[in-house]
């Protein structure tokens, strides 16, 4: 037992413009909504976590923010931070679900034991594998001719990763800029296609067929969340490496999912699984059935980049980057006090002590919404 209890739990509910509207194939998304996790202790010491959820994904940011607010803090108030896994076993036994807002108390946690103990969260859940991760950018403007002046400036900072989201205009539109990305960047462009469950079942086989032509890394869950038996068939049938996101939250459907073979690839997202412990989790049953995980991301701030870029070091193998891209790219102000770590195309996991970022107070507050105090 350490010398540090929490004595104070703060809910910030945040909102942030994004500098375009992406478009996906479960629909369009122009800021992002989140929930900010400030855990204080009796010492002096301040922990921070993120709930990020997506209300067409897993739900909203004020059902995350009431889970916390109403639910969890009182078996959180008086506990100690270093004991992370007892505290995160009682807020299962007491809240079903909100997996957003489990990983928002893990990360504050994980931040203030990291701070105690001196190691960054990396080091606190196995270790330092790597220092930076190559990072994607998603490709989902209706405007393409928006997204290609984009293209070449993000090309101009390095990044050679892109994911275009699939399945909210029409086919031709998808493989026209397949084609278009191909032609221009040749074999030095790494790209993949998502359709955030936009396809319908009965066609999924050959418009995947369609794309392979221009060589894509994976195809994202193309059909719907529930539709198992759709999309193992999908991925028996086509030679591009088919990836589950919706059809994999957490250790028991990454089981399940493992066992029927439903895709090449998983999906990690630490408000998905409910936090970094359950992503490696996930990663380890991936690993036993020879499936490869990409880091994943919702509609974040640089908090919750922050706390899954530790995943990305802590996991024995990355080989198809993650998309944290967010903060820097995509919203108009990085809620940091300072700026994220993705340049040069690859993002650099923070080293400092527990999560090694944390907002700006007077962005936070610009940005916050008063619904919870």
């Amino acid at each position: 037992m350490s010398a540090h209890r929490i004595s104070e739990f703060a809910v910030h509910l945040v909102s942030i413009p994004a500098r375009e509207t992406h478009s996906h194939g479960s629909g369009d998304v122009s800021r992002i909504n989140s929930v900010l996790l400030q855990l204080t202790t009796d010492t002096g010491l301040t922990g921070w976590g993120e709930a990020s959820p997506w209300p067409v994904f897993t739900g909203t940011a004020e059902a995350s923010a009431a889970a916390l607010h109403i639910h969890i803090r009182p078996h959180v108030i008086g506990a100690d931070p270093v004991q992370v896994e007892p505290a995160m076993n009682r807020i299962e036994c007491i809240l079903r679900g909100h997996p957003e807002a489990k990983c928002a108390v893990e990360t504050a946690l994980l931040d203030l034991a990291g701070q105690i103990a001196g190691l960054s969260i990396a080091e606190m859940v196995g270790g330092r594998q790597r220092e930076t991760v190559p990072l994607s950018f998603s490709v989902a403007n209706r405007d393409f001719a928006r997204d290609r002046h984009l293209i070449e400036s993000l090309w101009e900072d390095g990044v050679r990763l892109y994911k275009l989201k699939a399945g909210f205009d029409q086919h031709h539109f998808d493989l026209m800029r397949l084609e278009s990305l191909r032609k221009l960047y040749g074999d030095e462009i790494d790209l993949r296609v998502d359709y955030n469950q936009g396809l319908p079942a009965y066609d999924a086989i050959r418009r995947i067929r369609d794309l392979e032509q221009f060589r894509p890394t994976f195809v994202e869950q193309p059909v719907k969340r529930e539709e198992w038996a759709a999309l193992a068939e999908i991925t028996r049938a086509v030679d591009t490496p088919i990836m589950a996101d919706e059809s994999v939250f957490n250790p028991e459907e990454a089981f399940r999912a493992a066992t029927d073979r439903i895709a090449d690839i998983f999906s990690l997202k630490i408000n998905k699984a409910g936090g970094i412990r359950r992503c490696l989790e996930v990663a380890a049953i991936a690993k036993s059935a020879g499936i490869e995980v990409y880091g994943g991301c919702m509609f974040e701030t640089s908090i919750a980049h922050a706390a899954g870029a530790h995943l990305m070091a802590a996991l024995p193998a990355i080989d198809l980057g993650c998309e944290f891209y967010m903060s820097s790219y995509y919203a108009e102000i990085d809620l940091a006090d300072f700026a994220f770590p993705a340049k040069g195309g690859f993002v650099h996991v923070p080293g400092a002590p527990g999560l090694g970022i944390r907002p700006d107070p007077d962005k936070l507050a610009f940005h916050r919404s008063d619904l919870l105090t």
